[in-house]
């Protein structure tokens, strides 16, 4: 697999041992049991995958190199370039500058960009509107391109399905920037839907088999389907794509429910005329990252600690994964954690901050679960381990802990 050029301050020397020596044991990515990192008092239990994955790192990469070779011109991103405020902020100390925020609203004016400046278009990708909007400037729209090849890798599917005169359903957070993204790529080629869950795929399945009226459909997908969609037309034949960070299991499962409801409508004869296999659209990162999660939650710990940008799609699903086993702490850094007694995490259905005291539960050894999404840097999860450490005496050197990791 390619390497990226990442700036050395996103990099954790002693990370980075611990994932070489799990590529060295298991070379093919099959073995999902974590590292256990055993400092004494304190024991870490490391996912198999965490941390930047290959989109990330080709976006980090390009965004840098925009800077380097344009010294002298401004430049802008669409938006935040993924989603980790470490990284953002990094970027804008370079001058690099957002024109919309996640939500797709302007935070400034287009009129104000000219021919001679950059845009990057961030790893979520942007919409194809968006793309002739910055062409119509006088910008190459594709020169600093950061968009992951596995956001596009969906695309390329959903345009072969809309060629197969299949409805594309697209499983994903209907405000995420890649949702956006993939919905606009996709309905150019074919009637398109957003859900963002099996409880939406369920009323959906619901017009197929005319269990709900059509004159209901707005009530539920109102701003989530493509132009001129018909019921009696449109939903005929079926595939459904995701949002790449969405959980794996869940498209799948999804996936699998529609093409039930097929097969109970149609026939298990008629199938292929009424459904397209998709699975070949799930990638690969977020793949490994999950799989290695519930490797995580197969061994005893006493809590979980997750590192990663409050707003990360990827991020929040392992948090979910996580606190339906134990209590979980869903951070952006080592500053979130006040000291032994008190931490400040993110509770992602609230969409808000809380303060729980007493979190590193008084025995010793203590064992905690620590991983991150694929857009947080390894630096910030070292950060975290260097600062729970602190608050342990006589804990091993990381020289003699590193020796010992055998897996």
């Amino acid at each position: 697999m390619k390497k990226f050029e990442v700036p050395v301050f996103y990099r954790s020397s002693f990370i980075a041992k611990i994932k070489e020596a799990r590529k060295i044991t298991d070379p093919r990515k099959k073995d999902f049991t974590p590292t256990l990192v055993d400092f004494g008092p304190v024991q870490f239990l490391m996912a198999r995958h965490f941390g930047f994955c290959y989109g990330v790192e080709n976006a980090i990469e390009i965004s840098y190199r925009a800077v380097e070779e344009n010294p002298d011109k401004r430049i802008f991103l669409l938006s935040q370039m993924i989603h980790n405020p470490d990284v953002n902020a990094d970027l804008q100390s370079k001058g690099i500058k957002f024109i919309m925020d996640t939500a797709g609203n302007d935070i400034m004016n287009w009129d104000d960009i000219t021919k001679d400046d950059i845009i990057i278009i961030p790893a979520f990708g942007t919409t194809l509107e968006i793309e002739k909007k910055i062409a119509a400037k006088g910008i190459e729209p594709h020169r600093y391109n950061t968009t992951c090849p596995f956001v596009e890798k969906v695309w390329n599917r959903a345009e072969k399905l809309g060629q197969e005169n299949c409805t594309i359903i697209i499983h994903g957070k209907p405000s995420h920037e890649e949702t956006r993204a993939t919905f606009s790529h996709s309905a150019s080629n074919g009637h398109s839907i957003v859900i963002k869950d099996m409880a939406e795929a369920k009323i959906l399945a619901e017009f197929i088999t005319g269990e709900r009226e059509a004159s209901e459909f707005d009530t539920f997908f109102k701003n989530r389907y493509s132009a001129g969609f018909n019921l009696s037309e449109h939903l005929i034949k079926v595939g459904v794509v995701n949002q790449t960070t969405m959980l794996a299991a869940e498209t799948h499962a999804i996936a699998e429910f529609f093409k039930t409801k097929m097969t109970e409508k149609h026939g298990i004869e008629n199938l292929s005329q009424h459904f397209a296999d998709t699975r070949d659209t799930l990638c690969y990162a977020t793949n490994d990252n999950q799989e290695a999660t519930y490797g995580l939650l197969r061994e005893y710990a006493d809590l979980a600690i997750v590192v990663g940008g409050y707003n990360s799609s990827n991020t929040s699903h392992l948090v979910e994964l996580c606190e339906e086993k134990l209590p979980t702490y869903f951070i952006a850094g080592a500053a979130e954690i006040e000291g032994p007694d008190a931490i400040n995490h993110f509770i992602y259905h609230k969409k808000e901050m809380q303060r729980t005291e007493n979190f590193l539960v008084g025995k010793s050894p203590i064992r905690i679960i620590l991983t991150s999404g694929a857009s947080c840097p390894d630096t910030l999860v070292e950060a975290v381990m260097d600062k729970i450490l602190s608050f342990f005496a006589n804990t091993k050197p990381k020289d003699e802990v590193m020796n010992n990791i055998t897996r």
